[in-house]
């Protein structure tokens, strides 16, 4: 990637001097009012040969390290040849969970992998409570192990936190001090991805209590997605409006990248309706390139994780390894996303629905769920995971609705898909 002095962020100059030299006609299938690059020689030549991962980083001071693009293992259920086409075309990093599928992923990744955990960096999570001890964290790290079959895991991180309660622990970090100490993880860290994300992570690096962090982050939440946006797509971008969620969370992942803490992102599609878009795809360019393009081009993420469920969509998001950043015609399939799913798809972590609800219904994490379910096409997964909330949207079903009707700055309208939720994984 072109790096530009004195410039964290690329595109509030290069991509003024980028799309200046490769402006050309963009093509009316998107019908969007303005011109833009065509694919560059680079690009569509890599466009040709078989996918693989062109890029790899290290992880902040772990020195593990990882492709630009990793395989998540969210909906994993059985297929060990997924993995291997993965690994064949250069994934060399998987992430996955204890509670993912109820344990299965893990126990495919294990059996995929044999023979080739050399190859391989891993990462797992386990939803640590403030009140969990030492000794039942280390019970579910060697149920994780023997799943994986494997003696050590890379990546440890404690799962979703929101709660900074959680990462003070003293009983978490005793567990995490042992287990290095006992070789059977690498680096610690936490993930998360909702409302109070931005808080947990910068308590997790002002204490020093992390090596890696994995947090939602997409397009969207970058103030240079929304200038740019502005700036040449003016007529486009008056058809919706530009809602700031998580506006601290940029500088917070630069601060830990400063720190020399390892960034990975993921929630990287903003819903993932990608469907939806290939209508408005040519050539070689997708929708999930031009957001993965767009996310590494900030200089402070060492790479993303994006669930993968075929061999054929692995093949399209590593496309976008090592390919560069995001040029015009990319920003209009975002920015052509954003004015289609701007009013129907919740932020994920946007946090500003958290205090609306009397009946203290999880409301973000209600619509996380539908999204697994409506938008993933997951929805026995989905199910699982709303029996899992700890207040779900019961209340919603006798309320008048009034409490949250303005919380959303999207205008969703809570309390109806609240219900239709309910009603639909209860």
């Amino acid at each position: 990637m072109t790096r530009y002095p004195d410039e964290s962020d690329w595109t509030r100059r290069a991509f003024l001097g980028e799309s200046a030299r490769h402006v050309g006609a963009l093509g009316a299938g998107l019908g969007l009012p303005f011109a833009g690059p065509l694919v560059s020689a680079t690009r569509a030549a890599a466009a040709a040969t078989v996918p693989g991962i062109r890029k790899r980083s290290t992880l902040g001071k772990t020195g593990i390290e990882v492709p630009d693009i990793s395989f998540g293992t969210f909906s994993l259920e059985s297929d060990e040849k997924l993995v291997l086409h993965a690994l064949d075309r250069g994934v060399t990093h998987f992430d996955t969970a204890e509670s993912y599928t109820e344990g299965r992923a893990e126990e495919v990744l294990g059996r995929a992998l044999r023979g080739r955990r050399q190859e391989v960096t891993l990462t797992s999570k386990f939803w640590a409570r403030a009140d969990n001890t030492a000794a039942e964290q280390m019970k579910v790290l060697e149920t994780s192990l023997r799943r994986l079959k494997t003696d050590y895991i890379d990546i440890y991180l404690n799962h979703a936190v929101n709660e900074i309660e959680r990462l003070d622990n003293p009983e978490w970090r005793a567990f995490a001090e042992r287990a290095k100490r006992e070789g059977k993880i690498r680096a610690i860290g936490m993930s998360g991805h909702s409302g109070r994300l931005v808080e947990c992570l910068a308590h997790a690096v002002d204490e020093k209590l992390v090596d890696v962090v994995m947090v939602a982050y997409n397009f969207t939440q970058q103030p240079s997605y929304r200038e740019q946006v502005k700036r040449y797509l003016q007529d486009l971008a008056a058809s919706f409006d530009f809602v700031t969620t998580q506006p601290r969370l940029p500088e917070m992942i630069q601060r830990a990248h400063a720190a020399g803490i390892g960034v990975l992102v993921m929630k990287t599609l903003d819903g993932a309706r990608i469907n939806d878009m290939r209508p408005f795809e040519q050539g070689s360019r997708t929708y999930a390139q031009s957001a993965f393009r767009w996310v590494l081009s900030e200089g402070a993420v060492d790479g993303l994780v994006v669930t993968m469920t075929s061999p054929a969509m692995v093949d399209e998001y590593i496309e976008a390894s090592g390919s560069g950043p995001p040029d015009l015609a990319d920003l209009a399939l975002l920015a052509r996303y954003e004015s289609r799913h701007a009013s129907t798809t919740c932020v994920v972590g946007c946090g500003d629905c958290l205090d609306a609800c009397p009946a203290g219904v999880a409301i973000s994490d209600v619509m996380r769920t539908r999204m697994y379910a409506r938008d993933y096409g997951i929805p026995a997964i989905a199910a699982r995971e709303y029996a899992a909330i700890g207040v779900d949207a019961t209340a919603c079903l006798a309320c008048s609705g009034a409490p949250c009707a303005t919380a959303c700055p999207r205008g969703i309208p809570i309390a109806d898909w609240n219900r239709e939720t309910h009603r639909m994984l209860g």
